[in-house]
C-alpha cells in the first residue's frame, strides 16, 4: 500500500474546523495531524471541544499550542481576547483578531514542513470573506510566502512544497460544510463549541452557548439552512 497523504489541520473546536477536518479524513483520505491554539481567547471551552474530537476521531497527533502571550500584544484591538469589550450580535471589526490566521498557518506550516505533510488546512468558508485572512487571495499569498521561506529546502528535497486549503477555496459555504460534517459525524457536530463566550453557566447544567453572540447566531442560521435539527444547548 502507498503512503497516506498527510495534512496538518488547524482545529479550534468549532463547527467549521471540525467539519473540514472530517471531510479531509473521510472523503479525501488524509492522515491528519491536528493543531489547536490557545491564543488568549475568552472561549477556552473550544479547546476542550477540540481535545474531545481528537479523542473521538482517534487523532494520534494533536498538539495544543499555548501562544496566549498574544493577548498582551493584541491589547484592546478585539473582543475575542479583551473581555472588557462587549461581544457583538452582528459582524463588526471588534471580532477580527489581527492576523490570527496568518499566525496559526505559519506555525502549522512549520510543523507540516518538519514532518513532511503536504497540506495545511483550516475551516474558513465562503461566508467568512468579511475576514481578510479567510479570503482565497490571502490563502494564495501566504502559501507562496511560506514556500518561499523554505525554497532552498524544497529545492534540495529536504522539505515538501505545502498547499494551504480551506473550504472557501472550493466555494463551500457554511451550511454545505455542515451537511458534509453531519454526513460523516452525525450528531457529534453539535458537541463543537462556537460561542465567543466561555459558556453561560446555569444551575445543575453544563455550560451553554450564549445563543446571541455573532458566532452563535451564525451557527443557528447555518444549521437551519442545512435542514438539520439544532441539538446545541443555548442559553438564549
Amino acid at each position: 500500500m502507498g503512503r497516506h497523504k498527510e495534512a496538518v489541520c488547524i482545529v479550534s473546536g468549532g463547527l467549521d474546523s471540525i467539519c473540514a477536518m472530517a471531510y479531509l479524513i473521510e472523503t479525501e483520505g488524509y492522515r491528519v495531524h491536528m493543531i489547536t491554539f490557545g491564543y488568549g481567547q475568552r472561549a477556552k471551552r473550544e479547546i476542550r471541544a477540540a481535545k474531545k474530537f481528537a479523542k473521538n476521531l482517534r487523532i494520534q497527533d494533536h498538539k495544543v499550542v499555548d501562544i496566549s502571550f498574544l493577548k498582551a500584544i493584541y491589547g484592546k484591538t478585539n473582543a475575542l481576547t479583551n473581555t472588557y469589550l462587549s461581544l457583538p450580535k452582528h459582524f463588526d471589526y471588534t471580532i477580527v483578531v489581527p492576523l490570527r490566521n496568518a499566525v496559526f498557518i505559519t506555525i502549522a506550516g512549520a510543523w507540516a514542513m518538519s514532518i513532511g505533510a503536504e497540506l495545511v488546512a483550516y475551516g474558513a468558508h465562503i461566508g467568512d470573506e468579511r475576514y481578510p485572512d479567510c479570503r482565497p487571495e490571502f490563502v494564495k499569498s501566504i502559501t507562496n510566502a511560506l514556500n518561499l521561506g523554505e525554497s532552498d529546502g524544497i529545492e534540495s528535497g529536504l522539505r515538501k512544497n505545502i498547499k494551504i486549503w480551506c473550504p472557501a477555496i472550493d466555494g463551500i459555504e457554511k451550511s454545505d460544510l455542515l451537511k458534509i460534517g453531519y454526513r460523516i459525524l452525525g450528531n457529534q457536530i453539535f458537541q463543537t463549541w462556537s460561542c465567543y463566550t466561555n459558556g453561560i453557566v446555569e444551575k445543575s447544567k453544563d455550560p451553554l452557548h450564549c445563543g446571541k453572540c455573532e458566532s452563535c447566531i451564525n451557527r443557528k442560521e447555518a444549521i437551519s439552512k442545512a435542514g438539520l435539527e439544532d441539538k446545541t444547548h443555548y442559553a438564549n
